[in-house]
């Protein structure tokens, strides 16, 4: 009589787990990198509001607002809680948005910071320059002839790495 083969082999159980621990050694380090840079978007999207703020403001004024009061957020107390889960802080300084990254942000990316510089165009429109991105063709980076940011204050206030934010802040990138 032959006796029939009932279950996997020995073999057959070792190479399927090889396979999954190949799969998760490649799947691990790419989640965590897709999480560490959800965390980077909580900060572009605090942001976002002031953005438009630091546009009006110069419209208005022709000068680049000196700070968060003047940008429209009014009291250091009301600019304290422009924080989130992953940012510890926003900032601005000469127009330029700062955010700090901390709280329960990914090591990786802890007390890092990323920077959006305002950069007029010939038609005096606001183009904003992401992290370490050229500055955007057809711009200077003077709202008037008295009021400068550096062309380089965007770079230099930028510290996480260029895998973790979107490809328009990354060094390199011309676009507008």
């Amino acid at each position: 009589m032959k006796a029939i083969q009932k279950g996997f082999t020995l073999i057959e159980l070792m190479i399927v787990v090889a396979i999954i621990g190949i799969l998760a050694a490649i799947a691990i380090p790419a989640y965590q990198d897709y999480t560490i840079r959800s965390q980077v978007t909580e900060g572009m999207t605090l942001a976002g509001d002031l953005k438009a703020s630091i546009a009006e403001f110069t419209a208005q004024t022709g000068e680049w607002p000196a700070d968060l009061s003047e940008a429209g957020l009014g009291s250091a107390a009301v600019a304290a809680n422009k924080t989130g889960r992953y940012v510890s802080g926003v900032d601005v300084t000469n127009g330029t948005i700062t955010i700090t990254y901390g709280k329960d942000a990914n090591q990786a990316i802890q007390t890092k910071t990323l920077a959006f510089q305002p950069v007029a165009n010939d038609n005096q429109d606001i183009v904003w320059r992401c992290g370490k991105a050229d500055q955007p063709t057809d711009t200077s980076t003077k709202a008037t002839p008295t009021s400068t940011v550096d062309s380089d204050d965007s770079a230099a206030a930028t510290s996480v790495i260029d895998k973790y934010v979107p490809s328009s802040c990354r060094d390199g990138y011309g676009g507008a």
